[in-house]
C-alpha cells in the first residue's frame, strides 16, 4: 500500500512539473480585508493567524474534457476569450509569519453557505475567553492554514454566509431556459398550531428562490397529503398563488418567487408544488470553485494578474505541500459528488487534495450538477425522500456492479487522482440516508472496501451533536423521545484528523474501519433489530427506514446529474437498506464507541420517532433518542427496565469516573482520542452528577 500510494504521489509531482502557471484557473485573487485572527492570540509554534477576506475571480474553458460534465455549461455566456467566468467570496485564516505553519491547508466547504467546519474543530466547548470561532484552537496550534470558499449559486449571501456569482444558463438565442420543478413544504412543525400563509418558493429565504416563469396556477400543480406516503390531494388553482400574502388572500402581493396559500399552510401535513421555474444557475460550477481555489492556493504562487497567492512562501515558491478538504453532512454528499465526477482533478492534471475526510452523508451524493438544482435538501424518510440530494447509484467508492441496475462503476476510478478518503457516519445515516449501501450491495452481499478508503460508524451517535460526558439530553421538539443531541463527534474527528494526516504526509497506516459488516452479523433489517433491541419500558422501535428505489427521473437525468424531466420521479427495483445490531442496551455493536457510548448513563440511539398524529411513524429528522438508566436495581426491577442500573454498573461516582478513564486511556491508545480530549473527558466525568 506504501509503495502504490509513493508511485502516485510522485506521478502528481511530475505532472505539476510539466505545467506551467497559465494553466491555473483563478484569474485574480483580490483580498479586501485583512485582521488579525482571534484578537492576534498565538497558537503555539505556529505564533498568531490572520484572517484574509475577499473576492476571488474564476473561469474555465468550457471545450476542457475535464468540464463537460458540467451540466449547461455549454449554455452559459463566454467572454472575449471564448471562456466561462465565475466568482466567489472566500476567506482564509493563516499563520502571520507563513514559515511558521505546517505547509498544509485545511478548505473546509461550507454547508448551506455556513463555514461550520471551524467549530466543529472545537472541544469539548469554549474555553473562557476563547474566540467563539477558533475555540481551543487546534488545528491552528498544529499549523495549518484554513479556506473557505462559497460555491452556491442560490445562497443569500451574508456577512457570515458564503455564496458563489454564477451565470445563468440560456438557450442558444438567449432566451430563458424554462423547466418544472418540484418544492416539497414538509410537515416539519416548530410551533403546535402555527399556521403560514406564505413562503418564498424554496421554502425559506435563506435562499434565492427559481422564479416561476408562469403566474398562472393553472399550468401548476399544488398538492397536499396528511404524510410522506400518503395520497395527494390537490389544493384547487382558485385557493393559492403566486405571491406574498402575510396576513393571507387579502394581503396578497404579486410575485415570482413567493406562494401564497389563502388558507394557510397547515404544519401537519405536506405540500408539493411543481411550477415551470426560469433561469437556471449553471450550479454545477460550484464544484470547480472548490477544485479551481484549492489547486490555486496549493499550486501557484500568482494569478494571472500578478497578485500573489496569500499561502505562498515566497514570489517562486509555493507554500502548501498537503492539501485536505473537509465536508459535513450536506459537504460530505458534495465530496462524495465532487470526487466521482473528477473535480479531484484540476485543469493540469494534477490532484487538488491528498486526503479527504468526508462526514455523515451516509450513500448520498449532492447532485448540485443538476439544472434547477437544490443542493439545500435531502432526502430523509419523514421529507423529500425521492428528491435529489439521493442515494443513486453508483453508491459504493469501489467499482462495483449495482445488482439493482446493473450499472458498472463506482465513486473512485481515477487511481492518479483519487484522494485517501476517511468517511465517518454516525447511526443516524443507516436509518436515514442508506449508509449500509456503502458496504452491502443492496442484495445482502458485501462489497469491498477500497485501500484508500477507511469508513469509521460512530456508534449510537445523532447525525449531529454538542459535548458531554453524563449530560443531560435536550428537549423533545417535534420528536415523541428526549433527543440525545448532545452527543460530540469532535473528539473522535479530532483524532481521526490528526490520523488522516498522519496516512497522506506520512504513509502511517490509520486506525481500521470500524463499519458494520452483514458477514459478521453486525447489519440486519429493521426488523431483525426490533427483535433484539432492549423492552426498555414505554419505548417504540421503528418500523421504517428512509429505503430507497431506483427513481427515474427522466432521459435526461443520470449518475452525473442532468435535467428532470419526470416529476414526481418513477419508481423501479428496491434496494435493501439494513441497520447496525445493538447490544443488551441498545448500542450499536459496530463502530467506534465514543467513550460517552462506552461508559453511557442511558441507551443511545441514532433514530428517534415523530410525536403522535399522522407522522407518530415517521422518523423524526436527525434526531437520535436516549434513555436514562434507573439509578439503582430497585428502581428498574419496579419500572420493569432490563436494563442494568447505574449502581449496578459503577457502584458509585468514583467507579463512573474511573471507568472514564479506563475508555479514553483505551480510546487513546486506538488513536481514536487525543490525550489532551481524553484529560478534558475525565474532567467532565469528575464534575457531572452521575452517582453524587
Amino acid at each position: 500500500m506504501r509503495r502504490t500510494l509513493a508511485m502516485v504521489v510522485l506521478a502528481g509531482l511530475l505532472a505539476a512539473l510539466a505545467v506551467t502557471p497559465a494553466d491555473a484557473r483563478v484569474v485574480r485573487i483580490e483580498v479586501e480585508w485583512t485582521a488579525p485572527y482571534a484578537g492576534g492570540k498565538v497558537f503555539g509554534d505556529a505564533g498568531a493567524f490572520e484572517r484574509l477576506d475577499g473576492t476571488v475571480h474564476m473561469e474555465v474553458d468550457p471545450d476542457d474534457p475535464l468540464n463537460a460534465v458540467i451540466v449547461n455549461l455549454d449554455r452559459a455566456p463566454r467572454n472575449e476569450r471564448g471562456m466561462v467566468e465565475f466568482s466567489a467570496p472566500f476567506f482564509i485564516i493563516k499563520p502571520v509569519d507563513t514559515a511558521r505553519g505546517n505547509g498544509k491547508l485545511l478548505y473546509g466547504i461550507n454547508n448551506r453557505g455556513n463555514a461550520i467546519e471551524l467549530p466543529f474543530q472545537t472541544f469539548p466547548s469554549l474555553p473562557p475567553g476563547a474566540d467563539p470561532e477558533s475555540g481551543d484552537g487546534l488545528i491552528f496550534r498544529l499549523g495549518y492554514a484554513f479556506v473557505d470558499a462559497g460555491w452556491a449559486g442560490d445562497v443569500t449571501t451574508t456577512a457570515t454566509r458564503l455564496g458563489a456569482n454564477l451565470p445563468v444558463a440560456v438557450q442558444a438565442d438567449g432566451s430563458p431556459i424554462v423547466s418544472r420543478i418540484r418544492i416539497e413544504y414538509p410537515s416539519d412543525p416548530t410551533a403546535a398550531g402555527a399556521v403560514t400563509h406564505t413562503l418564498p418558493l424554496k421554502g425559506n429565504d435563506r435562499f434565492v428562490s427559481y422564479a416561476t416563469a408562469d403566474t398562472d396556477t393553472a399550468h401548476s400543480t399544488l398538492t397536499v397529503r396528511d404524510a410522506v406516503d400518503g395520497e395527494r390531494r390537490p389544493v384547487a388553482a382558485d385557493r393559492w398563488a403566486f405571491g406574498a400574502c402575510p396576513s393571507g388572500e387579502a394581503s396578497l402581493a404579486p410575485s415570482t418567487t413567493d406562494i401564497c396559500l389563502f388558507d394557510g399552510f397547515d404544519p401537519d401535513k405536506v405540500y408539493e408544488l411543481i411550477y415551470p421555474a426560469k433561469n437556471p444557475w449553471v450550479m454545477g460550477l460550484g464544484y470547480a470553485v472548490t477544485r479551481d481555489v484549492a489547486s490555486f492556493l496549493r499550486y501557484e504562487t500568482a494569478d494571472d494578474a500578478g497578485n500573489p497567492n496569500p499561502l505562498a512562501a515566497s514570489a517562486d515558491v509555493v507554500g502548501i505541500r498537503r492539501a485536505y478538504g473537509l465536508g459535513i453532512s450536506s459537504t460530505g454528499m458534495y465530496l462524495r459528488d465532487w470526487l466521482y465526477l473528477g473535480f479531484n482533478e484540476d485543469e493540469a492534471h494534477r490532484r487538488v487534495f491528498d486526503a479527504v475526510r468526508i462526514h455523515i452523508p451516509g450513500t448520498h451524493r449532492l447532485f448540485a450538477n443538476v439544472e434547477f438544482a437544490d443542493p439545500n435538501i435531502y432526502s430523509r424518510q419523514d421529507r423529500t425522500s425521492d428528491f435529489t440530494s439521493q442515494s443513486y447509484p453508483p453508491l459504493t467508492y469501489a467499482v462495483t456492479t449495482d445488482p439493482v441496475t446493473g450499472v458498472r462503476d463506482g465513486i473512485l476510478k481515477r487511481p492518479a487522482t483519487d484522494p485517501l478518503v476517511f468517511h465517518v457516519d454516525t447511526s443516524n445515516e443507516f436509518w436515514q440516508m442508506k449508509a449500509s449501501l456503502n458496504v452491502h450491495d443492496g442484495h445482502g452481499d458485501p462489497v469491498p472496501i477500497p485501500d484508500n478508503v477507511r469508513l469509521y460508524l460512530l456508534a449510537s451517535h445523532p447525525h449531529g451533536g454538542a459535548a458531554g460526558v453524563g449530560a443531560m439530553p435536550a428537549d423533545r421538539g417535534a420528536c415523541e423521545y428526549v433527543t440525545n443531541t448532545y452527543r460530540s463527534a469532535a473528539p473522535a474527528m479530532r483524532a481521526l484528523l490528526v490520523a488522516l494526516d498522519a496516512w497522506a504526509d506520512r504513509g502511517v497506516e490509520p486506525p481500521p474501519s470500524s463499519y458494520p459488516d452483514v458477514r459478521r452479523g453486525t447489519l440486519a433489517s429493521v426488523d431483525e433489530v426490533a427483535r433484539t433491541f432492549p423492552a426498555i419500558p414505554g419505548v417504540g422501535f421503528p418500523t421504517r427506514v428512509n429505503g430507497l428505489d431506483v427513481l427515474g427521473f427522466g432521459p435526461t437525468f443520470g449518475p452525473q446529474g442532468g435535467r428532470q424531466t419526470v416529476l414526481p420521479p418513477t419508481r423501479g427495483g428496491s434496494y435493501q437498506v439494513l441497520v447496525p445490531t445493538t447490544d443488551r442496551d441498545g448500542h450499536d455493536i459496530a463502530g467506534i464507541h465514543t467513550v460517552d457510548i462506552a461508559v453511557p448513563v442511558g441507551t443511545n440511539t441514532g433514530w428517534n420517532l415523530h410525536a403522535a398524529g399522522p407522522r407518530g411513524r415517521d422518523l423524526c429528522s436527525l434526531t437520535g433518542s436516549f434513555f436514562p438508566f434507573a439509578r439503582t436495581r430497585a428502581e428498574r426491577e419496579a419500572n420493569g427496565d432490563p436494563r442494568l442500573s447505574l449502581e449496578e454498573r459503577y457502584r458509585d461516582h468514583a467507579g463512573f469516573v474511573a471507568a472514564v478513564r479506563r475508555a479514553a486511556d483505551e480510546s487513546v491508545d486506538r488513536r481514536l482520542l487525543l490525550p489532551e480530549d481524553a484529560e478534558v473527558l475525565v474532567r467532565m466525568a469528575e464534575e457531572s452528577d452521575v452517582l453524587r
